[in-house]
């Protein structure tokens, strides 16, 4: 199954059963699915969430929050990021990496996981850590559509986990709004391919972009 790795196990807090589950990616060709999305049972979205109130729906159970770089250290810095509508409206928040041992995330920082514990626990809502084996099974399943050592995206690593905690028989996963493209560092060919392997398999359905 291409969906398979070695430690399937991810954080038991995340959408685990058969009920339908739409993944609204960032992409700004995504077009009009608001309908379609509203009416998943889960709905999951990225960072800053284009599109969240109009085109691509106003429900969001899950927001993932990228939790390394200078996305997290910019959201940080914004005393107006807790009203941010989609950030009102999650019901739980995924950070996609581990934390890194303090002296593993400098001399520059890296990783920011510690403060945004500490920004989103005041809200009271489930906060969700992707754990390491699922980067390692994530790089090897990237591995066989590429060179080098795969550095998966956050698109992906979420992806992933969600399918993982799902039932190997459940409905489709409705994808929409991943265009496979952004920073270079990301290994889009590879992924794309994968996510047409899990297309193959009945576990997602990728939903196309406006061209």
């Amino acid at each position: 199954m291409p969906v398979q790795v070695d430690s399937p196990q991810v954080d038991d807090g995340l959408p685990s059963d058969s009920r339908s589950l739409a993944i609204v990616g960032n992409a700004p060709e995504i077009g009009v699915a608001a309908t379609a999305i509203d009416a998943a049972a889960s709905v999951v979205r990225f960072n800053n969430a284009p599109g969240f109130g109009g085109r691509t729906g106003s429900r969001v159970t899950h927001l993932a929050l990228v939790n390394r770089g200078g996305q997290m250290r910019e959201w940080l810095s914004d005393p107006h990021f807790l009203d941010r509508p989609a950030v009102r409206c999650a019901g739980a928040f995924i950070l996609p990496f581990p934390m890194l041992p303090a002296e593993q995330s400098g001399p520059e920082q890296v990783c920011w996981t510690r403060e945004a514990l500490t920004l989103l626990r005041p809200l009271g809502k489930p906060i969700h850590i992707l754990p390491e084996n699922l980067h390692h099974g994530a790089r090897r399943l990237l591995a066989a559509h590429t060179t080098g050592r795969p550095n998966p995206s956050t698109g992906f690593l979420v992806t992933l986990a969600l399918l993982l905690a799902r039932p190997p028989h459940a409905r489709p996963v409705e994808a929409y709004g991943f265009g496979f493209a952004g920073w270079p560092g990301h290994p889009w060919a590879a992924e794309r391919a994968w996510f047409a392997e899990a297309e193959a398999a009945a576990r997602l359905r990728l939903h196309a972009i406006r061209g």
